[in-house]
């Protein structure tokens, strides 16, 4: 009985890591980070190159939380790659608002005609202070403690 319950366990598991996947990778074409990010930076020719970065970095990513391994890539790599961490979600933010137009329908609706900036800017800042909690407190965001 063990053996039919771990077989539809790892089956229902390895099944919904493929829906998610694809909901993400879908999530991230319609956004259109990729082709946004080439046309700005006007590197289209390498548009291929980007696809399969992010496909890989996918995937790594995927194995570190599975397994937990480390590599030994020591306090200038772990910078190095928190910061093209960075810079991916803040793309994806940035294209997610802009294919949304978030905010000027966020401030028609809410009648806003002064203070854009500061209601920006205090996203920005909020997004800041969670992260820097987050990562530099440990246990901060633990549902358990609470």
């Amino acid at each position: 009985m063990d053996i039919v319950r771990h077989t539809a366990s790892v089956t229902i598991g390895f099944a919904s890591g493929l829906v998610i996947a694809g909901a993400v990778y879908a999530f991230l074409t319609i956004v259109g980070v990729v082709p946004r990010l080439a046309q700005k930076t006007r590197t289209t020719a390498q548009i291929k190159g980007y696809e399969s970065a992010l496909v890989l970095g996918g995937i790594f990513g995927t194995l570190t939380g599975i397994f937990r391994f480390y590599l030994p890539i020591g306090t200038v790599g772990t910078i190095a790659v928190s910061f093209a961490n960075g810079i991916f979600f803040g793309c994806l933010a940035m294209s997610l608002a802009e294919v949304l137009n978030v905010i000027p329908i966020f401030s028609r609706r809410a009648r806003i005609q002064r203070g854009m900036f500061f209601i920006v800017l205090a996203i920005a800042v909020g997004k800041l202070a969670g992260s820097l909690l987050y990562f530099l407190v440990p246990g901060f965001f633990d549902v358990a403690a609470m």
